[in-house]
């Protein structure tokens, strides 16, 4: 990956961080994509590489003008795209009846319209050097998981999109992943919104037993190098994936229990 472009969304903490200082350690042009830009500027201070290779973003994905900007300043600096990574992502806890319909709404601009502006602007530039679209997503994105109605909604959105966007271009030579972790040690949970919209805080789940964000970073990496489709991680999420294919009803029941057991879990 020396000297290719890769832009990251979301970069400022968890995954998105994680996949800047690999790349950088590949001495790629790396672009950092966030709304906090005090927070990224601090990682590009910190990624021990060329600060010419790093270029600082602030960016909020669920902003049309933003994602175009994002691409616009990418061009301006490095004269091409090689590699989209579309990992800016927010998550929710809160039963769809108690939800604020403005809490999905803002899912979906994130998560879905996120990816979907980044992809648009990027796509010229993308098809010209055959290169990577990424999509990280969720095994929410294969099994609605309760309580997180606008996060499943929005995955699901997302793995639609980019298979779509991929037979599309499939005589183009454009490379399309969708990335889906488990659950992963990042601060996704804690940023997760409650039914009004406000931030949950402090995560339900046990973050010491998950794998951690530098494992689903190169893994990532790994699947873009080999131009695999689909990369769905740890062995909970690809026995639900697969169990779920031909025992759905099952599965409703086993994804509730377990859900049910977090604490303070917003149904029983």
């Amino acid at each position: 990956m020396e000297n290719k472009v890769v832009i990251i969304t979301g970069a400022s903490s968890g995954i998105g961080e994680a996949l800047a200082r690999n790349y950088a350690n590949q001495k790629a042009n790396v672009v950092l994509a966030a709304r906090s830009i005090d927070k990224l500027e601090r990682l590009k201070n910190d990624l021990a590489t060329d600060s010419n290779k790093i270029l600082v973003v602030k960016t909020d994905v669920s902003k049309e003008e933003d994602c175009k900007n994002l691409i616009e300043e990418t061009i301006n600096h490095f004269g091409t795209i090689d590699t989209l990574i579309n990992n800016a992502g927010i998550s929710m806890r809160a039963i769809f009846e108690e939800t604020e319909i403005s809490v999905i709404r803002q899912l979906m601009d994130i998560n879905f319209w996120g990816t979907v502006y980044c992809t648009k602007f990027a796509l010229p530039y993308l098809l010209k050097s055959k290169g990577s679209v990424v999509g990280v997503s969720s095994i929410a994105g294969y099994k609605g998981l309760p309580g997180r109605a606008g996060y499943s909604s929005s995955k699901f959105a997302m793995q639609g999109f980019l298979e779509v966007l991929r037979i599309e271009n499939i005589k183009k030579g454009l490379h399309v992943l969708i990335a889906c972790p488990g659950f992963t040690a990042s601060n996704i949970r804690n940023t997760a919104l409650a039914a009004d919209g406000s931030q949950q805080g402090e995560s339900p789940r046990d973050e010491g037993k998950m794998m951690t964000s530098d494992e689903v970073a190169k893994r990532i990496i790994q699947s873009i190098e080999k131009k695999k489709h689909r990369l769905t991680l740890t062995t909970q999420g690809k026995m639900t994936v697969l169990l779920n294919k031909f025992f759905p009803k099952f599965m409703d029941k086993m994804v509730y229990n377990h859900m049910a057991k977090e604490e303070d879990s917003p149904f029983k």
